[in-house]
């Protein structure tokens, strides 16, 4: 039900209206002269009625956002997800980075055997074994959370 046009205006309803026409400015649908003089009737307003003769040609909401598709209902709730989904790393993630990191020692470690011209200790097993040992045992013996 709108409300009575005769009824007092507060404080309030003078800065929403204000706010709407500052809007309506930056969408270009009434000039920085016509919004001066508007927002001069707005604070002079007393009642609602003259509020709304202040914005009466101009739309209540903004013509350019596009409703909610007819598939899909509009809801207030926040968007949910599963208990601990970013919180577990999918399957190739250890993998990738095991990966990515072996590689880069053993080219360092090919790089050093080139350089001197001699077969060096291959140290990047170091890194390689024992990390790769977890990442094996992880995938053996798996998580005891179930995946949802």
């Amino acid at each position: 039900m709108p409300p009575n046009p005769e009824m007092r205006a507060s404080d309030a309803d003078r800065d929403k209206v204000a706010e709407a026409l500052r809007e309506h400015c930056a969408q270009g649908r009434i000039s920085m002269g016509e919004l001066h003089e508007r927002l001069e009737a707005v604070y002079a307003a007393k009642t609602v009625g003259a509020l709304q003769d202040v914005t009466a040609d101009l739309p209540e909401t903004d013509l350019y956002e596009l409703p909610v598709p007819a598939t899909r209902k509009a809801s207030m709730a926040p968007a949910r997800r599963s208990p601990g989904a970013l919180d577990r790393p999918g399957p190739r993630g250890p993998l990738a980075v095991y990966a990515t990191v072996n590689l880069i020692t053993f080219t360092v470690w090919l790089i050093s055997c080139i350089a001197t011209g001699s077969l060096l200790f291959p140290w990047w097993i170091w890194v390689a074994g024992p990390w790769g040992a977890v990442i094996l045992a992880g995938a053996v013996f798996g998580s005891r959370h179930p995946r949802g």
